[in-house]
């Protein structure tokens, strides 16, 4: 007996299930919040050079007298066809020469600013003034913080399976409400990185973790659909956290309000049950029963008499990730899919992070982007098995891309009028690259064989974690090179990326209703012949869009 025909015999998705998996939910929830937290607290506000003579100087024109004393002070710059201070430079008054001309005055470079607090009081860049030849801080930062996320996935991956997902779930908590609270105090850029690195790893092993105890108790026919719903906790933990950061203008206080949650992970440790599947997986034989005779009584059933006793545990053939290197068709499909997961990750977190970086009002646009993610989710559930996975992973993929590149025609014909035109592209960027991140974990585990799919996914995760890295770079090409293209040239970047990853995704072939393959062999045949793969569908766990699943079939 399978652990499976276990959970078809005691209920799929009963209550006992359902209730656990919305505790775990819960959880992703601050993850969710914790990894697109620096939109707000690295917002990039205006600024320009504070005036040394004036000890209470200001961003806003206070008086006559101060505008007077701003004009003579700082320089002004021509940017997209309008006059604006300088930001980086102020005359130099005890260099300053009169001429027939008339009055030739230099220019230095100045090493303190002062900010426009009309969006928010403070935020890090203010802090630490990650302005001028600092700007590109913001971007190291955030590449720091997706450097944790890929250090989570790898290390608590690894870990949850020694000492299991209910105490590394409780970790993760523990270190996520800690760095979170810390990184209010940090008193430098470097104790900032350092935390930034800590609460990046916590963030993601709490949604992978809480993702894989949710999943193993979900009998097989009920995967799929609980695999996407756990992405609308997603969503909602970014509605939650445009909501607070609405409220909360000072980056500290948002920063702490929002860690302090992760604080009732502590419970969980009695709310939430072991994984049965990792327990028999490690031999502790009577603690599983005792969860699934507790599982059976509360979804009105039985376990079946001697079930845990005749249960089987399939480990199947042992083989190693390079062994889907051993055939140019099995080459070409790795390599294909890896570089899905690295522009995907790419565009996902580069969109999402660019949305400071859009006109208009930075909460409107977070909200409108969570919105679209939202609706691309909610298309995958209806579609999916409609259409196929290759189609309509292809579809998004050049529908976001398309979208992202057709920014540059209003940057470049229109005028500031239409920059709502640019917000809307890169919304429709966002929901074809939200709903292609759906779509991309079920198509690449049904891609690689059973054989090495655990290990096939856990190398996806690498690629994954470097194309995070790799977002916060090109979402803050505007701000590091400027000029007429600042808005559009991120999108544009990410256009070019996605329309190439989808057009390299029509190699993959087609896995919806098919006889999904075990071993290599199987691999290398997969997708020749389609009429004689059209045998019954072999269910995997899905879908995790954001990292990867425990796919032990014990």
């Amino acid at each position: 007996m399978k652990f499976d025909e276990i959970l078809i015999e005691v209920g799929e998705f009963g209550p006992y299930q359902r209730r656990v998996y919305f505790l775990v939910c819960l959880a992703c929830i601050t993850s969710a919040v914790q990894t697109l937290l620096p939109v707000f607290i690295l917002e990039m506000p205006e600024y320009r050079c504070k005036i040394l003579t004036l000890p209470n100087d200001t961003y806003k024109i206070q008086s006559l007298y101060h505008a007077s004393l701003v004009n003579q002070s700082v320089p002004m710059e021509i940017a997209d066809e309008s006059e604006s201070y300088a930001s980086c430079s102020l005359y130099d008054v005890t260099n300053s020469s009169t001429t027939s001309q008339g009055t030739n005055q230099s220019q230095i470079t100045c090493h303190r600013w002062v900010y426009d607090q009309s969006t928010f009081t403070s935020t890090v860049i203010t802090q630490f003034d990650m302005v001028c030849d600092h700007a590109s801080f913001r971007s190291h930062l955030n590449m720091v913080g997706f450097g944790g996320m890929l250090t989570g996935a790898v290390a608590f991956g690894i870990i949850s399976d020694i000492v299991g997902r209910k105490l590394t779930l409780l970790a993760s908590g523990v270190i996520q409400m800690v760095s979170g609270i810390a990184l209010a105090f940090s008193p430098n850029f470097i104790v900032f990185a350092v935390f930034r690195f800590f609460t990046g790893i916590a963030a993601m092993s709490t949604f992978m973790i809480a993702f894989v105890i949710g999943l193993e108790l979900v009998g097989p026919s009920k995967r799929t659909i609980a695999g996407i719903a756990i992405q609308f906790f997603w969503c909602f933990g970014l509605f939650l956290l445009a909501l607070v950061a609405y409220f909360i203008r000072e980056w500290k206080y948002l920063q702490i309000v929002l860690s302090i949650p992760s604080v009732f992970f502590i419970a969980y440790w009695w709310v939430i049950p072991e994984s049965p599947r990792w327990l028999l997986s490690r031999g502790r034989v009577d603690e599983a029963e005792v969860i699934l005779k507790k599982l059976a009584r509360v979804n009105g059933r039985s376990l079946p008499k001697d079930a845990i006793k005749r249960l089987v545990l399939e480990k199947g053939p042992q083989m190693k990730i390079w062994h889907m290197f051993t055939s140019p068709v099995l080459i070409v499909r790795g390599i294909v899919i890896f570089c899905q997961w690295l522009a995907i990750n790419i565009i996902y977190y580069g969109l999402s992070l660019n949305v400071s970086n859009l006109s208009g009002d930075v909460f409107l646009n977070f909200t409108f982007s969570s919105a679209v993610e939202t609706a691309a989710y909610v298309m995958c559930i209806f579609l999916m098995e409609r259409t196929g996975r290759k189609k309509l992973y292809f579809a998004n993929m050049i529908l976001g891309g398309v979208a992202c590149i057709a920014t540059v025609f209003p940057v470049i014909y229109g005028n500031k009028s239409h920059t709502w035109i640019t917000v809307t592209l890169a919304m429709v960027g966002k929901f074809g690259a939200s709903a292609a991140f759906a779509v991309l974990y079920v198509f690449s585990c049904e891609i690689f064989p059973t054989v090495v799919r655990q290990s096939g996914i856990g190398v996806c995760s690498i690629f994954e974690g470097t194309g995070g890295m790799v977002a916060p770079y090109i979402a803050d090409l505007g701000i590091i090179f400027g000029g007429h293209l600042a808005e559009a040239l991120p999108l544009i970047v990410f256009g070019v990326v996605t329309v190439a990853a989808g057009l390299l995704s029509l190699v993959l072939p087609e896995t919806k209703n098919k006889k999904l393959p075990e071993t290599i062999e199987d691999a290398i045949l997969f997708g020749r012949n389609e009429r004689s793969n059209t045998n019954a569908y072999d269910p995997i766990p899905s879908s995790n869009t954001r990292e990867k699943v425990d796919d032990s079939s014990i």
